[in-house]
């Protein structure tokens, strides 16, 4: 087993992808993302009214706009004289999640539908058996834990809140999703160190994601590759590579 010894590289805090890094592929791709488009009119038509509703629909035209413009072809986002924005906002809905796109619109709009899948007892969320170890290892050791995903903060929240292993949200420090920016530009893992308050260098993010790395590395954080089973093969490039949180020891 290829150990990374987190205190003598001077680390103070684990920031941490979920989906192939804390929790398998399979229940995003399986689970989560078919809950969520099955969901996607129910929600809409039932919550159409709701401001939080409104700000997706309008963050929809915004997006839907720049696909446009990058020469892709979404379906037509033009309101129906019977239902309004409904089919054309579910049908565009439909060809993000498809897309398995990071459109932060979507993200928000999934996790409203986990949400309630989720208080429904529908949905319980899931980690790797050694995580929620790991995690409790760190924190006693004095380091902070933060998670960084394309996921939105509520999506996180309820997915570690509801796991396996109990409710995990507590051990961690942070929550950051796309909207402190894109996970493949490095001024947002700049950004997510300034609001954890410590250098970039002191920050080691875990990730199965080659150009997140990349772009952490640019920003100046440590970084590991996370391999688990299911992950798309990608190379390491300057990273170590791990298969399990114990090989990230005090």
């Amino acid at each position: 087993m290829r150990v990374h010894s987190l205190i003598a590289s001077g680390v103070r805090v684990v920031l941490l992808d979920i989906e192939g890094t804390t929790t398998p592929i399979s229940f995003v791709h399986e689970v989560l993302f078919p809950y969520a488009r099955a969901r996607l009119r129910e929600h809409l038509s039932a919550h159409r009214d709701a401001p939080q509703v409104t700000e997706i629909l309008r963050r929809f035209v915004d997006e839907h706009a720049a696909d446009c413009q990058q020469g892709e072809h979404p379906p037509a986002l033009v309101p129906h004289p019977a239902n309004g924005w409904l089919d054309a906002a579910v049908a565009y809905a439909e060809w993000l999640t498809d897309r398995d796109r990071k459109s932060p619109a979507l993200k928000q709009l999934q996790g409203l539908i986990w949400e309630a899948g989720y208080r429904a007892g529908d949905l319980r969320g899931m980690v790797f058996p050694d995580v929620a170890p790991a995690i409790r290892r760190w924190r006693d050791a004095g380091l902070g834990v933060a998670i960084y995903s394309s996921g939105s903060e509520l999506a996180q929240r309820l997915l570690f809140g509801s796991t396996q292993y109990g409710n995990l949200v507590p051990l961690f420090n942070g929550f950051f999703d796309t909207a402190v920016g894109p996970k493949r530009s490095a001024e947002s893992y700049r950004a997510i160190a300034n609001a954890l308050d410590v250098e970039p260098s002191s920050v080691l993010f875990v990730s199965d994601v080659t150009a997140e790395l990349d772009a952490a590395r640019e920003a100046g954080l440590q970084c590991v590759l996370s391999v688990r089973p299911g992950n798309e093969p990608h190379p390491s490039g300057e990273c170590d590579v791990i298969e399990t949180f114990d090989s990230l020891v005090i």
